[in-house]
């Protein structure tokens, strides 16, 4: 080869690649040399750019659907979980907790259509997993594995994943809590259901909602039966009752097409079913239902309608049944649930206008010819409600899917937290007469003063801090070693702290210090605080504290009466 042939050679495909390690003639081992730095360094300057270009482009953000806690809203959601807690216990549940990710084929074939919002972990070479969508199926799979356990009231608060499409502010999340509450067990037919009702309303009780809920009840027994006496054939009847359940957001016009055009009903069986899922209701409405001798001919019906019956009765003995309605459009998406079902709606669990339903419709048409990803946030989408608030119902066999012959008959409800706290928090800021919501729960603030040569008092607050805590008090004070006075009282006033404790030289030197109330009035003959006996601290304090109710305000009185209008200077949380 001739010389000017190898450098055309050379310079003809300038990668590291294509370069060979030795070159025959020296003509060519200095170009080879240049050509080598200038790839690499090329090579170089093009991935400091791409890291440059991922840097600039990227955005500091949590996930879709998700979001950070803090602050008020922190104080809102614990006392929620404080007020469903509490019921729980006093009906005698104990506590339970399961992984937050289940064997892929756990979930799998559980939640009907839902099962496509079930978030699937990547696989990486080991068992093929998924992130929880409820609790229920956790609880199931844990009472197949645990044979021991024939009856159990269990409750369990943990966060479930689901890819929903998102509205935020209305608590349709992709994260969010559930608090679940199931009893587990062979007994009497429809008392653990009752109770559960019961439970139910003495959550939203306490969480101050005092009649502004209703709980839809409906049986899949009867739902069954209807579907049947209808016409709807066998394969068809978890479909169909998939469709009817949109009733509480999806007028009857796109439920039945849905059903005729999409899923193949005869439209005259649709329009019998319609005749019964429009009706809603209490005991009249299960009597005219008792007496329907369709209805009574069938036995999956009658069997439905005889439970409803004995329900309805434990419902008047626990003083509840005033707030259930009998709504024959509830059906519930989930596979399995085989017995009783509720869901618990309020004001806001609806899109809220008929309007607001035609653009849900709407938009559901346009998503289907479009890219739509779902991705949006529809926080003002006036056709996007709340959805129910608490739903559940009896699962008699979802045990016996898991272990193969132990069937173990389970009912229960899930309070959607994320949901009740967005509700809660809307209904705060329309109150102008609820009381501030504390980002804390500290009783006392320490404080201490003096004049020319102040060095502070930090050891006599640290101690009188530790005598406070020693006696169960909630306290805290500056952590600075000579902090000025209108800064400790600022600090106090900011996280609403009812008391101040104020130590001062000559005061502690007399063995006395000052405790002053809060916010009195001008006037008050304590406004400017009271002497008491530094040996009589923790005696003094507590019986202060005492007349002014306690320091964690009860969730009735705070959850349904706080305001956070006085709130908004609050400190957030870090």
């Amino acid at each position: 080869m001739k010389p000017f042939a190898r450098l055309r050679w050379c310079v003809s495909r300038p990668t590291l690649r294509s370069i060979p390690s030795r070159l025959p003639p020296p003509r060519c081992t200095a170009l080879h040399q240049r050509l080598r730095n200038y790839t690499t360094e090329n090579t170089e300057d093009e991935m400091g750019k791409d890291k440059d270009k991922e840097k600039s482009n990227f955005q500091l953000k949590v996930p879709k659907g998700t979001k950070d806690w803090e602050g008020k809203d922190m104080v809102i959601r614990d006392k929620i979980f404080g007020a469903i807690t509490e019921v729980f216990k006093r009906h005698g549940a104990v506590t339970i907790d399961t992984p937050v990710f289940e064997l892929k084929e756990i979930l799998s074939g559980k939640y009907g259509e839902d099962s496509k919002l079930i978030y699937d972990l990547a696989d990486q070479g080991g068992e093929l997993c998924s992130l929880r969508y409820d609790l229920t199926v956790p609880f199931a799979r844990w009472l197949a594995m645990n044979s021991s356990v024939q009856s159990i009231k269990r409750y369990h608060i943990a966060k479930v994943y689901r890819r929903d499409q998102p509205a935020m502010t209305k608590g349709r999340m992709r994260e969010f809590y559930q608090c679940d509450f199931d009893i587990a067990g062979v007994y009497d037919p429809m008392l653990p259901d009752a109770e559960i009702i019961r439970i139910t309303c003495e959550i939203f009780e306490a969480l101050g909602w005092h009649g502004r809920y209703t709980i839809k009840i409906n049986h899949r027994k009867i739902l069954d039966g209807i579907f049947q006496v209808c016409g709807v054939p066998t394969d068809k009847l978890r479909t169909i009752s998939s469709a009817v359940d949109k009733l509480d957001k999806t007028p009857w016009e796109e439920v039945r097409r849905e059903m005729t055009e999409e899923k193949g009903l005869d439209p005259e069986v649709a329009d019998r079913i319609g005749e019964f899922v429009v009706q809603k209701g209490g005991r009249p409405l299960l009597d005219n239902l008792r007496q329907n001798q369709q209805l009574q001919s069938n036995e999956s019906a009658k069997a439905g309608l005889a439970d409803m019956d004995l329900l309805f009765t434990y419902l008047q003995s626990f003083s509840v049944l005033d707030r259930v309605s009998l709504d024959m459009s509830l059906a519930r998406g989930l596979d399995y649930y085989t017995g009783v079902i509720y869901e618990v709606i309020t004001e806001g669990s609806a899109p809220q206008t008929r309007e607001g339903q035609k653009v849900q419709q709407a938009a559901k048409k346009e998503s289907k010819s479009s890219k739509h990803d779902g991705e949006e946030d529809r926080s003002n989408d006036p056709s996007v409600g709340v959805g129910s608030v608490a739903a559940g119902g009896r699962y008699d066999n979802l045990v016996s899917m898991f272990s193969g012959k132990q069937q173990i008959p389970c009912v229960g409800i899930s309070f959607g937290v994320d949901r009740i706290f967005s509700i809660t928090k809307q209904r705060l800021n329309a109150d102008a007469s609820s009381i501030p919501i504390r980002t804390n729960e500290v009783d006392v603030y320490v404080m201490a003063f003096g004049g020319k040569g102040f060095d502070g008092l930090l050891p006599q607050r640290m101690e009188v801090a530790k005598r406070l805590w020693d006696a169960g008090i909630k306290a805290e004070f500056s952590w600075k070693v000579k902090p000025k006075l209108p800064a400790q009282f600022k600090a106090a006033e900011v996280n609403g702290v009812p008391f101040a404790l104020i130590l001062g030289e000559d005061e502690l030197a007399a063995g006395k210090c000052k405790i002053k109330e809060m916010g009195l009035a001008d006037g008050h003959p304590e406004k400017e605080g009271v002497m008491i006996e530094m040996a009589d601290l923790e005696t003094e304090v507590k019986e202060r504290l005492g007349r002014q109710g306690g320091s964690p305000a009860g969730v009735a009185n705070g959850v349904a009466g706080m305001s956070l209008e006085e709130a908004r200077d609050a400190p957030k949380t870090s």
